[in-house]
Order: C-alpha cells, then structure tokens, then sequence
C-alpha cells in the first residue's frame, strides 16, 4: 500500500505529540512547516509549554527554529532549554491556549 500523501503530493508522516519534539531525523527545508504543524498539535491537545531539540552543531536548525517561533502569534515565550535539557541544543517554546471551538 503506497503511503499517504498531503496536499502537495508529499508523503505525510505521524507526528506524535507530546512535551519535546526530536528534530534531528527531518530535512533541513522541511523544518519550517514541521515545527508549525507539531505546534499547532501540542497546542490543541493542550500543550502549554514544549521543547524543540535542534541539536548544537553549527546553529542553522537553532535559526530556522527560532525564525519560525517569531512568526507564530500564540507563541508566548522562547528560551534556550537549561542544561538538563538540552542546553543550546533545544528551545523551549511557551504556547497560549488553543481558542476554543464554538460549540452549538
């Protein structure tokens, strides 16, 4: 069975959600769009608080993280994750609440 495709034509994958997010196994270009689309999830379960893991390497993925956390509106708060945690290698990304829907 060929996998499923979205509506570029591109093989959709599963992102699971949860409070940190491995970055390490996308492409370079793809980033952007997987961190909004991992965003938009964690924020809809509930998710107030998330890490992003980059890796340290040279700082490019860091940038391309951060850039994209500057677009997003209900992104609250960015910060490099303490030690523990990754330390430069890993943002941390605070979220509003996700609007409710309307209920009728």
């Amino acid at each position: 069975m060929p996998p499923d495709r979205d509506a570029d034509g591109r093989d959709s994958a599963f992102l699971p959600i949860g409070e940190s997010f491995d970055l390490h196994s996308f492409a370079p270009a793809d980033i952007p769009d997987v961190v909004v689309e991992y965003l938009t999830a964690a924020r809809d379960a509930g998710l107030r608080e998330v890490r992003l893991i980059h890796g340290r390497g040279s700082g490019v993925q860091r940038a391309r993280v951060h850039a994209v956390l500057r677009t997003l509106p209900w992104v609250l708060e960015v910060r490099e994750a303490t030690p523990d945690l990754g330390g430069w290698g890993a943002t941390i990304a605070v979220l509003a609440p996700a609007e409710p829907v309307p209920t009728r």
